[in-house]
Order: structure tokens, then C-alpha cells, then sequence
């Protein structure tokens, strides 16, 4: 289903975990919008109950990794059942060894978040009041402070995180500078907790931070996909283009749903468009920048879709290890096994990469051909007087740069591995560089489009916008709400901006989504 038939996550205020999945609007609002996190009953109810299945493996003494065991190489080492949560408070602090630039606000939320996801499936045993803390972070404000480079998946980031929990680390609130642990939490009436066993393994351990930066990224790829089609149906007007390459029946005999859709989606952009109707002969056919629009953008579109599909299937696991699984009312099992391992994710991820950069690609193209009059009947650069001035001759050369920033990012993570903890994890998935790649990838992607919708509208200016399609008339009223025709060189990069956050914050969609829905 389209980004454009559902809500979108500023207006989701609430999300209750427990009943079903959250979706990843509920995700977004979340980490992005404040949205508001709550337990359900039936939450509440499998995390007593599998919290009770530990503590009474832990009364019997019971051999279960990580809970009366060390961890990684050392789990040929036992743990007696008095040491168990120092054992828990170790792990947390050893391996909270991440370096680099930190991660920024919707990041760490999002992680927050899916921790909560992950240990409310009731497969993990810890406590209820260890998830409420979390939670109180999220609605609190309370953002913790970790770096974001040096993890090949799991644990240094994550336990970045969980040292503000007992009150150790640091945290901003509010947005507000860093502070210790103790300190963030005291100022949201919040009170450090006291590790038990299985508790510090849980919020490490698992596809948590993968899965929550790249559901991030691929929210920003639902929106770009629609974007994508409505900056292309806006240059095909521009240029006179044909929309004879459109036509349902051509695409009928390609057997790939996302072509279809992205073709029809053009179509509905331009029905009433006088521009397209007047220059549907104007050549017999396009360049493959204008011509190949759906089945490039349907291909994006698949595999976007498919990458959705698989995450969507994570954010109902559990990526715990080992898992406590109940066998009956009152007793149950550890299983250890690997489902923390994040190759689902990291090919999701990387798979992003290349669907985005694929968009990028042609959309660059396009914006070439409309600030390029040796490939168009428009001014060149889009200026009226050009020599003296320069027009837009240089905001193509930013989308250039982005293209092969978007090119190096989108080689695979996944297909690399260095061997960890003694070669006990020998192979690793790098699935959390694959996702970091895929969120920076989906945000370039973003500026490339705003590029071509600020082109678009220029271009759109040495035309008659009157008979432009209404789509395309709203969309040019947003952008000129914020920006105004250049007539003459000015500093660019606050128009860049502008429009950016125009399409990143749902804006353009929300105005195709109401015209195409008045129109239908």
C-alpha cells in the first residue's frame, strides 16, 4: 500500500505495543514525531510470564547463556547464581565501545523503540519495569548519547544506551546539552534501575538498532518512490514530453506491478494537463530519461516494496538470544541459537541503496536536460539572462556530486564479514553499516528530488504554469510558498533547503494525495 493512502506519522500521537505489530508510520511517529509509547495488557502479560520462566531458571541453577554463563567465547565459563546481575551491569558497560560522530535523535528512538518491540514479544525475560524505564526515556525526551560507528551489527551502540539506564553514560533531555545519566533522569523524575539477570544480554543482543535505522531509511524511500513520479510527470511537462509511453496497454505486456503503478501514477499526475495534451505528438519519442520513467521507477519501486515486506517481517521477531520459550503455564526452555544475526536486514538495506541510487540516477538526467538548452528549448540554466548570470548551472552540479556519493554508498555490506570474539562469531552481517548506508542514501535521495522539483518549477516559469496539470499547480504554489522565480543569481542553498524539507516532511505528498483523491 502507498505511503499516499495512509496516515502520516505527524498525525499519529499514540502508539500502544502489544496487540499487533506497530506499523512503520507508528515507528516514524515515534522516533521522528514524539508520538507517545504505551504497554497493552496483553504486553504486560507475556513479559511477567517469561520473566517468571528465568527467574526460575535461575532458582534451579540451570546452565542458559548469558544468564549463568559468560558471554561470546566465554560461555565455556559458568556464573554462580550470586553473580548473575553484576553480570548483566559488566556486560553493559564492557561493551559500550562505539566511537565516532553520535547518532542523531530519530535514531536513537528508533532503536529505543525496537528494543521495546523485540522484549515485548515475550520471548526475552526481562522485567516489566526495565521496558517502562525505556519507555519513560522515549516520553521524556531523554535521548542518550551514542556514537555511531564501530559495530558490526549488535551490542557497542546498544550498550551505549542502556548505561543511562543505570544511570551511568550520558543523555540530553529536551534537546537540552549533555548530562550524566543520573542527571537526565532525575530532571524527568526518572530512577536508575538495578540490572537482573538476562537483562543487560536482552537490550544488546538482537537486530534492534539494524532494524530501527532502517525502517528510518525506508520510510524515507516510500515517500521518495511517490516523489519520484510526481518530479517526473513535472519535468515531462517542462520538456514536452509524450505521454503516449505512458499508456496502460504498452505496460500491460511488461509483467511487474511496480511499473504499472508508476506509469499510472504519472497518468493520474497529468490528466488534466493542457502542456501534455498539446505536445503528445511533439515527438515521435523521448529520451529514455522521460521515455523509461516507469519501468526505472517501478523497478525502484519493487524492490523498495520487497525490502519493506522483509522488514516488516523483523519488526515482528524476536532477535533475542537465547530465547526463553515457554513449554507450559509455569516452566519453559532456553534455546540459543542466532536470531540476533541481521542478514535480512542488511540486504534489505543494501538493496535500498541500490533502488534509491537507481531513482537518482535518472532524475539527474532529467534535471540535466531541463537546465541544459543544448537539449532544450528552455534558457540555459534557467536564467533570462545567462553569461551574466549563472542560473542553475551549479545546483546540477550538487545533484552530480550527490549521484556519486549515492554510487560509493550502495556497493553491499553484506557481502563482507571479519571475523569476532575469538572467532566465535566468524562470520558477521554488517548489517548496521548497510543500514547507516541506506538512511544516509535515502536522505541524499531526497535533496536529489527537491533539485528537480526546484528545476521543474523554474523550468515551468518560461512556459504557461496556467496549463499545467492541477497536481502540478499545487506543487507549484507549495514550492513557490518558500521560494521565488530566480530572476537572477542569488544564494541558492536556502531554496534547497526549503524544498528539501518540503519533501521530507510529507508536504508535496500531502498535496498529491489530496488533488489525486478531489480529482477521482
Amino acid at each position: 500500500m502507498s505511503v499516499l493512502s495512509k496516515p502520516h506519522p505527524q498525525t499519529i500521537k499514540d502508539v500502544v505495543l502489544g496487540d499487533r505489530d506497530p506499523t512503520i508510520e507508528e515507528i516514524v511517529a515515534v522516533a521522528r514525531y514524539s508520538a507517545k509509547v504505551s504497554f497493552s495488557e496483553a504486553y504486560k502479560a507475556r513479559v511477567r510470564k517469561s520473566r517468571g520462566l528465568v527467574e526460575r531458571f535461575l532458582a534451579e541453577n540451570r546452565l542458559v547463556y548469558g544468564v549463568t554463563t559468560g558471554f561470546g567465547d566465554n560461555v565455556g565459563h559458568v556464573i554462580s547464581p550470586n553473580d548473575a546481575s553484576q553480570l548483566q551491569v559488566n556486560i553493559v558497560r564492557s561493551h559500550a565501545v562505539a566511537v565516532g560522530e553520535p547518532l542523531n535523535r530519530e535514531q536513537v528512538r528508533a532503536i529505543q523503540l525496537m528494543i521495546l518491540i523485540s522484549l515485548g514479544k515475550g520471548y526475552s525475560g526481562v522485567r516489566l519495569e526495565l521496558l517502562e524505564l525505556i519507555a519513560g526515556l522515549l516520553n521524556n525526551e531523554v535521548v542518550p548519547f551514542a556514537p555511531g560507528e564501530g559495530s558490526v551489527g549488535y551490542l557497542a551502540v546498544e550498550g551505549h544506551l542502556a548505561l543511562v539506564l543505570l544511570g551511568e553514560g550520558q543523555a540530553r533531555v529536551n534537546g537540552g546539552e549533555l548530562v550524566d545519566g543520573a542527571t537526565a533522569l532525575e530532571q524527568v523524575g526518572l530512577k536508575p534501575i538495578h540490572l537482573q539477570c538476562k537483562e543487560g544480554l536482552a537490550m544488546l543482543n538482537g537486530t534492534t538498532s539494524v532494524t530501527a535505522i532502517s525502517i528510518l531509511a525506508l520510510f524515507n524511500a516510500l515517500q521518495s518512490v511517490e516523489v519520484a513520479d510526481l518530479t517526473a510527470a513535472m519535468s515531462l511537462e517542462a520538456l514536452k514530453g509524450t505521454i503516449r509511453a505512458y499508456d496502460p496497454r504498452y505496460h500491460s505486456i511488461k509483467a511487474h506491478k511496480g511499473q504499472a503503478e508508476s506509469a499510472a501514477r504519472i497518468r493520474g499526475i497529468l490528466k488534466d494537463s493542457q502542456l501534455v495534451a498539446e505536445n503528445i505528438d511533439y515527438r515521435l519519442q523521448d529520451t529514455y530519461s522521460l521515455r523509461a520513467v516507469p519501468q526505472v521507477h517501478g523497478a525502484s519501486r519493487t524492490f523498495v516494496d520487497y525490502a519493506r515486506q522483509t522488514i516488516e517481517n523483523e519488526v515482528g521477531s524476536s532477535g533475542d538470544n537465547p530465547v526463553i520459550y515457554p513449554l507450559s503455564d509455569d516452566d519453559g526452555i532456553a534455546i540459543s541459537g542466532a536470531n540476533f544475526d541481521g542478514s535480512y536486514i542488511g540486504l534489505s538495506a543494501d538493496t535500498l541503496c541500490n533502488a534509491l541510487t537507481n531513482l537518482a540516477k535518472i532524475s539527474e538526467r532529467r534535471t540535466d536536460r531541463m537546465v541544459n538548452s543544448h537539449f532544450s528549448e528552455l534558457p540555459a540554466f534557467l536564467v533570462r539572462k545567462p553569461g551574466l548570470n549563472s542560473g542553475y548551472m551549479i545546483v546540477q552540479y550538487t545533484v552530480a556530486g550527490l549521484l556519486g556519493e549515492m554510487k560509493v554508498l550502495s556497493f553491499p555490506s553484506t557481502v563482507d564479514s571479519v571475523s569476532t570474539c575469538g572467532n566465535q562469531e566468524d562470520p558477521v552481517s554488517f548489517a548496521y553499516n548497510a543500514a547507516m548506508k541506506a538512511y544516509k542514501v535515502s536522505q541524499k535521495l531526497e535533496y536529489v528530488l527537491a533539485i528537480e522539483l526546484l528545476v521543474a518549477c523554474q523550468a515551468l516559469d518560461f512556459l504557461d504554469v496556467s496549463k499545467a496539470s492541477s497536481v502540478t499547480k499545487r506543487v507549484y504554489d507549495l514550492v513557490r510558498s518558500r521560494v521565488p522565480v530566480a530572476e537572477e543569481d542569488r544564494v541558492f542553498y536556502p531554496d534547497i533547503v526549503s524544498v528539501t524539507d518540503q519533501v521530507r516532511s510529507g508536504d508535496v505528498l500531502s498535496v498529491v494525495a489530496n488533488r489525486l483523491e478531489a480529482s477521482a
